[in-house]
């Protein structure tokens, strides 16, 4: 199957992703409690022109030949460092542990170095999101700095990770 990315519309796509996350911790690990649980069509959209307007974000998804959604990403380049971001990646549960998430990471990464010459593609993760760590491992993604006691969820204190790949034509 082939996959492709696009950008996400709203209106199109959100009734696709937003039962994605459908517990308060997966809620808080995925989205850092950005938006409220369970997520709404205006808070998402309001998270969307924020994160735009503040970093440059722009918000894709990943479908397959068909056409349906598998996928979800924010990403930016930071002009100045030339540093690619990745943000609020997810994954239809369904798709999970299919290949659909590094398949998806991988296009990311390479229209990254390839068009938006980006120098790396860094990304944050909880350290108690030992899935989502291992997938962003297997695409090549190195841990680069890690926050101890960065997040406060409930009674639980989670670790914050800067994970990195590094253009290597850079």
């Amino acid at each position: 199957m082939a996959m492709k990315l696009r950008p996400f519309d709203i209106d199109q796509d959100f009734d696709s992703i937003k039962d994605w996350i459908n517990d308060e911790r997966s809620h808080a690990m995925w989205c850092a409690n950005n938006v409220d649980y369970p997520v709404t069509r205006e808070e998402f959209g309001e998270l969307m022109k924020n994160v735009a307007v503040r970093c440059g974000d722009k918000p894709y998804v990943a479908t397959d030949d068909n056409g349906k959604v598998e996928g979800f990403f924010c990403y930016s380049t930071d002009s100045d460092t030339r540093e690619g971001m990745l943000k609020f990646v997810v994954v239809d549960p369904d798709r999970r542990g299919k290949g659909v998430a590094r398949q998806m990471l991988r296009m990311v990464i390479d229209s990254a170095f390839d068009e938006a010459q980006a120098i790396a593609v860094n990304l944050m993760v909880f350290t108690e999101n030992e899935r989502a760590r291992k997938c962003y491992e297997s695409v090549g993604f190195k841990e680069r700095e890690t926050t101890p006691g960065a997040f406060k969820y409930k009674d639980e204190t989670w670790g914050r990770c800067n994970m990195v790949i590094v253009n290597p034509k850079a």
